[in-house]
């Protein structure tokens, strides 16, 4: 009886380490300029649904910085992250108050807590051009770290 406990222990281990270095590859964000903030909304869904891994590495602007919320997401210290307020598909032509609040919210709903502050705050005042900053300082604002 006991050999048959430590061999189905064993076999959970098992699984439970194939699980962990057998994972899918992620999908890896080099130069993403962001888009349509609905757009990403649906492609963030159908990645939350998938349990996809999300690695952002590189240069990550304006809509796709929203993945960040995502629960497999991570951010490299070295990515560089451009955020700025919900704007106009027409740049340079302002969205009314009641569409940039609607926006403003529906991005930073996107965004762990201090981030999401920081960006309501500071950097959605932001319509033209970006306000930068680095993964490390998105880790520090709660983004979770790629290792």
């Amino acid at each position: 009886m006991r050999k048959r406990a430590a061999a189905g222990g064993l076999a959970v281990a098992g699984a439970l380490a194939a699980a962990f270095w057998f994972q899918p590859p992620a999908q890896i964000i080099r130069n993403d300029k962001g888009g349509n903030v609905e757009a990403r909304v649906h492609q963030i869904e159908q990645l939350r649904q998938a349990e996809t891994r999300v690695e952002i590495r590189g240069r990550c602007d304006s809509a796709c910085t929203m993945l960040i919320g995502l629960p497999k997401a991570c951010v490299a210290r070295t990515a560089r992250l451009g955020f700025h307020g919900p704007s106009s598909q027409f740049y340079g032509i302002s969205l009314s108050p009641h569409q940039f609040e609607y926006w403003s919210g529906v991005m930073a709903g996107h965004y762990p807590p201090r981030l999401r502050a920081w960006f309501m705050s500071t950097a959605r005042q932001t319509t033209m051009g970006v306000i930068t900053i680095s993964g490390a300082q998105a880790a520090r604002l709660g983004a979770r770290a790629c290792w």
